[in-house]
């Protein structure tokens, strides 16, 4: 009644009203709702139901009477504060008293003695009350060992690793500063940044090195704080890096809401690359572009469990000791990302992205890709990730199909152990000039009972074994019963080329198979190679699995219809001036070939002339006249007309056919010195 009205009341009721102090009035901009008991009119039973819905419980005791002490009882799952009331009736304080109880409970946050009559200490009262809620110190402190708890050492040490932009150990000032600005959202002055760094000095030997900030100077820091009761201020560092009263990382900060729509994909944005791209250069301390196995767990310290296993080394690209590449990193997170994005939100909440980067979460780092109907309605895509399901017997090849394109021979194959095998396999492509990831993934030959996951993809792989007369059935089963009708792009695969081909035991070859189905011929491989075996089928692969679209026409000797070399189909879809096809084109249409073929043109079409002319008299024989017909309508000319043809025009026509054949010669020559130096590359 004292701190609503600002005065001593008169006449105290033995029960208060119930109060609601608005959230505009009060300094942590909370609402705060005080509820009063009276033991003379309430009974036992009132007052568990009223502790119950509490936050916070204000236990109130007179300092000049003993036996009020004596009746304070301690049981409660909230904090506490101990209230001294009537401190103008006593000289003394009552906090010798007191001192042993607070020292016996840990759920007391603090003890304030005031004066409801001369409002003493009122308004802080409830101050303190708020704060008990807000800021707690029970989670982060122990008062015994005078020392933070576990739980706050391991919190603060992940923040102080994801402000240590660097990984040297050390807070900067720059780093100090972004950390400043990220929780307080205002940096430090240099007087007062000096100032903390004294502080540390004067009580801890090696709180700062090199003039920054270490984990134990920033530990001693937050003790400090929570020392001087300046609790908010480390409550405040940890919400802003997702833990709550429990010290546990909320699943709102964790897992994001993310809407993806059905038929679509998800998958890293450019910021998200350069993100990962900043931690792996962040933790390769030896400048090697792969990270050692101490370099992977040193940068998973800040998750609660180690995230990846032995198998993510067989599913991204890893160097001749088999530690991931800078390459087989990024496609990990790029494999998580597409799988489970919801996972890989949880990795970049444990890194700091949101935080680092200053987003409302880790969600930004999402890109959710457009319905693939709709790419393939435009016949076009701005996907970067694109899946291949392989199928195929046991035995067939697959493992070593995904291996190969980790640039895995047999014999290095050889050497996985079979715990550590993996049903993926990812890596980068090009196709036209574009980086794109192929996501390869191995699924288990159980016919009967293919799932969704098993049929929805981008591309189909078929792998047999040439060596096995048994191996090709499984695949034209598959084929047959779940992607014939299907507008996926199927390739078969004739593994372990190295071998010798056997006769398959089915109806039809697998080149005739291929023939009648209208697909490709099936396409050689083998990983017993000494190099790294050839990724040129990977690229076909990505190839058809951002061009889908199944363009054919009708072949003018057979009269089937056959589906469109891949250039065919994507002539007015390339343009990088790079490919082979963009640059055979140029050169096409290049105005000196067109002149050269105009002349030539213009030869041949004398010269046949010129014979019909020697070999017939002025008018055509009857024979001859039944085969004009064959000829273009420009050629049927009355014969004398055809007779004042120069002797320089003869001469000019020898000089363009020569010219013609040497540069056909020579653009020959130089489209096969092009192939052979694109394939090295």
């Amino acid at each position: 009644m004292s701190l609503v009205s600002e005065e001593f009341p008169d006449e105290v009721p033995l029960r208060a009203e119930e109060i609601t102090i608005p959230a505009d009035v009060t300094p942590e901009r909370v609402p705060t709702h005080i509820v009063d008991y009276s033991e003379a009119e309430q009974s036992d039973e009132q007052l568990y139901q009223e502790i119950s819905k509490a936050n916070v419980i204000c236990i109130v005791y007179s300092v000049n009477n003993k036996k009020s002490i004596e009746k304070v009882s301690l049981v409660s799952v909230v904090p506490l504060i101990l209230v001294g009331n009537k401190s103008d009736l006593v000289e003394h304080s009552s906090m010798e008293t007191i001192l042993p109880i607070m020292n016996q409970y840990q759920d007391i946050e603090t003890c304030v003695e005031c004066s409801a009559k001369n409002l003493k200490n009122i308004s802080e009262l409830f101050y303190y009350a708020q704060k008990a809620v807000l800021h707690p110190t029970g989670p982060l402190y122990c008062p015994e060992e005078k020392e933070l708890k576990p739980s706050c050492i391991k919190a603060l040490t992940r923040i102080f690793k994801i402000s240590d932009l660097d990984n040297d150990g050390i807070l900067n000032d720059s780093e100090l500063n972004f950390f400043q600005r990220t929780c307080f959202n205002t940096p430090l002055a240099p007087q007062a940044l000096e100032d903390v760094k004294n502080v540390v000095r004067r009580n801890m030997m090696d709180g700062v090195k090199d003039n920054g900030l270490t984990l134990k100077g920033f530990l001693f820091l937050h003790t400090l704080f929570i020392q001087r009761g300046r609790h908010e201020t480390t409550w405040t560092v940890l919400r802003r890096f997702g833990y709550d009263d429990d010290l546990e990382l909320t699943q709102e900060y964790l897992f994001p809401m993310i809407k993806i729509p059905p038929d679509c994909t998800t998958e890293l944005n450019h910021n998200a690359y350069l993100f990962l791209q900043s931690v792996f250069d962040k933790h390769d301390k030896d400048r090697d572009c792969a990270l050692s196995p101490e370099e992977v767990k040193d940068l998973f310290k800040v998750f609660p469990y180690m995230p990846w296993g032995p198998d993510v080394n067989n599913t991204v690209c890893t160097n001749e000791q088999g530690w991931l590449t800078y390459q087989g990193y990024l496609s990990q997170w790029t494999l998580t990302t597409y799988l489970d994005v919801q996972r890989s939100l949880e990795y970049l909440g444990y890194l700091g992205y949101s935080i680092i980067y200053e987003q409302e979460s880790q969600a930004a780092a999402i890109t959710v890709t457009r319905n693939k109907r709709i790419d393939l309605q435009k016949k076009q895509t701005q996907r970067s990730v694109f899946r291949c399901n392989v199928l195929g017997a046991r035995g067939s090849g697959k493992s070593g199909f995904l291996q190969a394109f980790l640039g895995r021979n047999l014999q290095r194959q050889r050497r996985i152990r079979e715990e550590h095998k993996s049903f993926y396999a990812i890596s980068t492509t090009y196709v036209y000039g574009q980086e794109k990831y192929l996501l390869l993934h191995e699924v288990m030959p159980d016919f009967d009972f293919l799932t969704e996951t098993d049929l929805s993809c981008d591309v189909v792989c078929l792998v047999y074994d040439i060596n096995n007369p048994r191996s090709f059935e499984y695949c034209a089963k598959v084929y047959k019963q779940y992607f014939i009708d299907s507008k996926t792009p199927c390739v078969v695969i004739a593994a372990k080329s190295d071998l010798h081909e056997v006769r398959q035991h089915y109806s039809l070859s697998p080149h005739d198979f291929c023939r009648k189905h209208k697909l490709h011929p099936p396409q050689p491989f083998t990983c017993s190679t000494n190099e790294a075996p050839s990724k040129d089928i990977y690229t076909r692969l990505t190839t058809m699995a951002m061009y889908p679209f199944k363009l054919s026409t009708v072949d003018s000797f057979t009269g089937t219809m056959v589906q469109l070399p891949v250039h065919a189909r994507l002539r007015c879809m390339c343009a990088c001036n790079r490919c082979t096809y963009c640059l055979c084109q140029n050169l096409l249409k290049l105005e000196l070939l067109r002149s050269i073929k105009a002349q030539l043109r213009t030869v041949v079409f004398n010269r046949f002339i010129h014979k019909i002319n020697s070999s017939a008299s002025c008018l055509l024989s009857e024979e001859d006249f039944s085969l004009t017909h064959l000829l273009p309508a420009v050629c049927v000319f009355p014969a004398s007309s055809l007779r004042h043809m120069a002797q320089a025009d003869l001469k000019n026509s020898t000089f363009w056919l020569r010219a013609s054949v040497g540069a056909t010669v020579f653009a020959v020559l130089g489209f096969a010195m092009y192939r052979a130096l694109l394939k090295q590359r």
